[in-house]
């Protein structure tokens, strides 16, 4: 909106508005505007969600040290969603499509935890939507996502091949090209990418949500994982940028550079409220609408495989709770560890609350400028 004034209509009147022009410009705009609104709002929501009574719900079989974060306000990533999209909404140039997908993934996957996060205030207790149910909202999600892919691809909008850490040239696509041409073999064609770009989606989101187990953990990885995609959404868009690094350039991209700079800020701010001791959880709400939007860029951008280590923390959290549930059911009760996921362990192991977040941040910075540094090893 803010874009569309301020240079579209102005800047042939005032001069100095030709910096909106600048993606660089509009991100950190958007950044700071993401950030200050959060800041800014946050008061006002915890009043509200203690006023309601919105307040977190503790398992009995749980670290016994987070009893008393019993009652703490959750549903806190109501917040981060409207600190995102609204920056969004005035910054960017809303006539790309990209901008749109990971908007409404975003919204979507937080409609999902909403609905979760609803039905456990409501029945005060510790359940929500049952597991099947959630991952099936999730998987319609996702394919839905796949889908509006594949229309941008039939419009030239977009491309399915793969940019691989440490190779220039070798680029895979997941669509089976030869099956394509054919209207009653086209489902088939395109199902690999459906299906892989449905299981990143889905993972991610998941992953955040049973990694946000402790006071800033989670929304401290975001601003480290927002952050490193923002200097990739950048660097894809860039003409010069793109053809230094070898990437497959689409200028289109450059836009969620201000979609990826809002949800770094929105991360930062709602950190401001949740750092330890936390006066509020982000809940589902939070944690799935940013791990779905962090997987949707990128897979926007083509960087599937880099989110392996943006998102580093966050799928060891997950592989963990696999593990253990798998150790459990195949090894007849066995545990490989103490507690799952896995921060749950060192807590058992005796480690302080505030040491686990700070070297899982520790942990997540390194990966994800491991992941920047792959850009120029090819």
């Amino acid at each position: 909106m803010l874009y569309f004034l301020l240079y579209e209509q102005l800047h042939k009147y005032v001069s100095p508005f030709r910096v909106f022009s600048y993606t660089t410009s509009r991100t950190a705009f958007a950044s700071l505007t993401a950030l200050f609104l959060c800041i800014a709002l946050g008061p006002w929501l915890i009043h509200r969600l203690r006023q309601f009574q919105i307040g977190q719900y503790i398992r009995e079989e749980g670290p016994k040290s987070h009893q008393k974060k019993a009652g703490t306000p959750t549903m806190g990533g109501v917040l981060i969603i409207i600190s995102i999209v609204i920056p969004t909404l005035l910054w960017a140039d809303l006539r790309s499509p990209y901008v749109w997908v990971a908007i409404l993934s975003l919204l979507g996957y937080g409609w999902i935890g909403f609905l979760d996060d609803y039905a456990k205030v409501t029945r005060r207790r510790n359940l929500g939507l049952t597991g099947r149910r959630k991952l099936v909202y999730q998987f319609i999600m996702g394919f839905s996502f796949a889908a509006a892919l594949l229309v941008m691809r039939a419009y030239g909008d977009f491309s399915t091949n793969m940019n691989i850490p440490f190779f220039k040239q070798f680029r895979p696509s997941l669509l089976m090209e030869s099956l394509l041409r054919n209207p009653w073999t086209y489902i088939i064609g395109v199902a690999p990418f459906c299906i892989f770009a449905a299981l990143v989606v889905v993972f991610m989101s998941n992953a955040v949500n049973l990694t946000d187990g402790l006071d800033g953990l989670a929304i401290g990885l975001m601003v480290v994982a927002a952050g490193a995609l923002t200097v990739l959404t950048y660097a894809g868009g860039h003409a010069t940028l793109a053809e230094y690094l070898q990437l497959a350039r689409n200028p289109r991209t450059s836009e969620l550079t201000i979609f990826c700079g809002s949800m770094t800020g929105a991360s930062l701010g709602f950190l401001w409220y949740n750092a330890h001791p936390a006066e509020i959880f982000m809940g589902d709400v939070g944690a799935l609408g940013l791990g779905g939007a962090m997987a949707v860029v990128a897979v926007l951008i083509k960087q599937e495989v880099l989110l392996v280590f943006i998102g580093g923390i966050f799928i060891l959290e997950a592989v963990s709770v696999i593990l253990q549930v798998g150790s459990f059911k195949l090894r007849h009760g066995k545990r490989i560890f103490k507690m799952a996921p896995l921060h749950h362990h060192f807590e058992a192991l005796g480690w302080t609350e505030s040491k686990i977040i700070a070297r899982f941040w520790i942990a997540g910075l390194v990966l994800a400028l491991f992941a920047l540094t792959t850009l120029k090893l090819r």
